[in-house]
């Protein structure tokens, strides 16, 4: 559900004085003072459709609270939240909240451009989330793409259920979407264990055709977006699919059930003569990732007859982020207690206002040497490999707390050298927050290292020119669909192996596509929900 947007200030009402029958002159009319806006804790959980009374918040295990209101109180209450929090608030356009209103057109600004389009408003909830997305930065990066594409809301249910136990309703495919635009290209990168996908071998690399009878290089954009990235539950979609080497097509029914994330995969050594590397495919940092990274860490551990690894490769290429603690957690894991004793994993910055109160201990997150209760139980020595170096698989679906792994472990002196292509640049992230069943995103810090460096809004890349901080040691690869993940013959693999040996990259790596291209035009597929493009701190209480 992927919802971005623009701002709202409310005009100051005037008062006009008058004359009195005196042969004076009448006082010259002065604008009357603009109401304080109330703040956000005021106008909080006071709901056109409020739940049950009693209802828990699953994070904090209080009731949320809900009481009558309005649609004009929940978007009087969007505005003064993110007037409070929102880490530009200085440079949110001025829109009048009246426009908001069930029947109304109005725009809607496009993340990836800042281009905007009519839409209708049908539900509450087109007001609201249209009203949240139309209150964000609309200004630049230095390289010209959209400052802030990560302002987005989810339905409450769905955040909760994504969150802390990785269920989303779907077939257990994730998409590469290669050229969102006419001629289109959608691709397979890989299947959750156990999902309706995995069932019918749908496998990494398999190419969409249609979607439900719609061609997915140039049919209507709805069906291929919901078939595709946001299905029904309990709704049945006919894919048309040409797998990996085939060279006819197959059609594959599937039902949209709830499917369980599995968030670490192939954890492995790899074979001679790689034996002494390790191997881990880490696809979201969930709550759940928790246990298994402390897994994998064991294991890789435990591997050639106890003595470990000398070198590891972590597989971030989808990970588009998540639980800041769960990145921490990974990275202590990686560099071990000597490198990281006293240092600062991440240390955020707020806007000019401090809006949650912290002080400068509290902005900082350490690399946690123990289990922080997400998915096991908290105070646990966490294990630790030890390594003065990782090599990363990166992609543009690599984002957020992906980043902060890579740029808190460059901060402690450990050599990270990436291989793939850019990541998605997002040093920023937010405390999510709930209001009347919707949860809201909107970017609230921005985070540095233990050396101070957090300017990688246009993301972090393999080799290059540039600032070291940015071009890190590394090689451009593009990303080979032909194989499977965790085979050490698929290209970022072979090349991030290659580069181990010989400190050299692929003569001749095949062209670089990121995948969410554009292309010839017409209507572009919406791509992956904002949720899965994160670094978020856990919920913190009201303010």
């Amino acid at each position: 559900m992927k919802k971005i947007a623009c701002a709202v200030f409310i005009s100051a009402l005037l008062s006009a004085c008058g004359g009195g029958g005196s042969s004076s002159p009448a006082p010259t009319p002065t604008p009357a003072p603009a109401p304080a806006p109330l703040a956000s804790n005021q106008l909080a959980q006071q709901c056109v459709t409020p739940r049950a009374a009693g209802t828990i918040d699953p994070f904090s295990q209080h009731a949320y609270g809900d009481v009558q209101g309005s649609l004009t109180t929940e978007k009087q209450w969007i505005r003064s939240w993110v007037n409070d929090t929102y880490l530009w608030y200085q440079d949110i356009v001025p829109t009048d909240p009246a426009l908001f209103v069930l029947g109304a057109s109005v725009p809607r600004i496009n993340p990836s451009n800042n281009s905007q389009s009519m839409v209708t408003l049908q539900t509450n909830f087109d007001v609201v989330d249209t009203y949240f997305n139309n209150q964000r930065s609309l200004l630049l990066t230095p390289s010209g793409k959209p400052k802030d594409q990560f302002h987005f809301t989810y339905l409450t249910d769905d955040w909760v259920a994504l969150s802390l136990a990785g269920s989303s309703v779907g077939f257990g495919f994730r998409v590469a979407l290669i050229a969102s635009s006419p001629p289109r290209s959608a691709l397979v990168a890989y299947s959750e264990p156990g999902s309706p996908a995995a069932v019918n071998n749908l496998n990494r690399g398999a190419r969409f055709i249609s979607v439900n009878g719609v061609d997915v290089a140039s049919g209507n954009p709805a069906t291929l977006n919901e078939g595709l990235f946001s299905p029904l539950p309990g709704k049945p979609y006919t894919f048309e699919v040409l797998d990996q080497g085939s060279s006819t097509t197959r059609s594959i029914t599937m039902t949209a059930i709830t499917v369980i994330s599995t968030p670490v995969q192939n954890v492995r050594t790899l074979p001679a003569p790689y034996s002494r590397v390790g191997y881990i495919q880490f696809n979201d940092h969930l709550a759940t990732a928790e246990s298994q990274l402390i897994a994998a860490v064991n294991q890789l551990n435990a591997a050639n007859g106890g003595s470990g690894i000398d070198d590891l490769v972590l597989d971030l290429r989808y990970n588009g982020g998540g639980l800041l603690d769960i990145a921490s957690e990974l990275a202590y894991m990686i560099a071990g207690s000597v490198a990281t004793t006293g240092k600062a994993f991440e240390t955020l910055s707020f806007n000019d206002k401090n809006p949650f109160n912290l002080s400068n201990a509290d902005r900082s997150t350490p690399f946690h040497n123990v289990t922080q209760g997400l998915s096991t139980p908290s105070g646990l020595s966490l294990p630790q490999l030890g390594l003065p170096r990782v090599y990363v698989i990166i992609g543009s679906g690599t984002c957020s707390a992906s980043e902060s792994i890579i740029n808190g472990l460059k901060g402690a002196g450990i050599d990270v050298i990436l291989v793939g292509g850019t990541t998605c640049g997002k040093p920023y992230g937010f405390y999510p927050q709930d209001n009347c069943s919707v949860t809201y995103f909107t970017i609230q810090f921005k985070g540095v290292n233990q050396a101070g460096f957090g300017d990688y809004a246009d993301g972090f890349s393999p080799g290059g020119t540039g600032s070291p901080a940015n071009h890190l040691p590394g090689c451009v690869v593009a990303d080979d669909f032909s194989k499977a993940l965790g085979d050490n013959t698929e290209a970022r693999l072979a090349a991030a192996l290659q580069y181990r040996t010989s400190g050299t990259c692929p003569v001749t790596p095949s062209a670089l596509k990121a995948a969410v291209t554009g292309s010839s035009g017409g209507e572009a597929l919406s791509g992956q929900s904002q949720m899965l493009e994160n670094r978020y701190l856990r919920p913190k209480s009201r303010f």
